[in-house]
């Protein structure tokens, strides 16, 4: 009856610990706290996929190309040239490059990393077109950026304006950043 009792102890302990252990964020799963992670980037040079690959090897998120329905060329990326495709979309506030696939499937994530380079102090417009043609409400939504020297506040503060019934946390810029680095954020964050 001594075992009995000892045997039914055992397992209620570790049942108790694998609960307690299953509530919280388990690295390498996809998810969190809040639910699953889905890591979207934009990246036309391959430095920004290359972040986002980081982020979802950290997170255990699944990621998700944001593309246009047309590439963008190096001629259409050349911010010296006022009329190159990316100098006219950023200078139109209400451009709306058309995505590829216009609609991701959201529905079973519940953080939604979106990263992008840094275009003319801020983010591409085609992120404004993947915010508003996908339903993010309920959503946390987690900014991520690549730039040549600048920050990422002014997309965070555009993005807060432009969207202010989203639920935005803090960004991080990419540059030159450990993997501690980005680990630290994550927690900041309640990732």
């Amino acid at each position: 009856m001594k075992k009995l009792t000892l045997i039914i102890g055992a397992l209620v302990a570790m049942t108790v610990v694998c609960l307690s252990c299953s509530s919280k964020k388990q690295s390498g799963t996809g998810e969190t706290n809040e639910g699953k992670v889905l890591v979207c980037y934009f990246s036309a040079t391959g430095t920004t996929e290359k972040a986002a690959q980081r982020i979802a090897e950290l997170t255990g998120g699944k990621l998700h190309n944001i593309e246009p329905k047309v590439p963008y060329t190096e001629a259409d990326l050349n911010w010296r040239d006022s009329l190159s495709r990316s100098s006219v979309e950023m200078r139109n506030k209400s451009s709306r490059p058309e995505l590829k696939d216009s609609l991701t499937d959201l529905s079973e994530y519940s953080v939604v990393f979106i990263g992008y380079p840094n275009w003319w102090n801020t983010h591409p417009t085609i992120i404004n077109t993947f915010i508003e043609n996908n339903d993010l409400k309920g959503k946390t939504i987690v900014p991520f950026m690549t730039s040549g020297g600048s920050n990422i506040l002014n997309s965070e503060k555009e993005l807060h304006e432009s969207y202010p019934t989203l639920t935005i946390t803090k960004g991080l810029l990419m540059n030159d950043v450990s993997d501690d680095d980005i680990k630290s954020w994550l927690k900041e964050i309640g990732m």
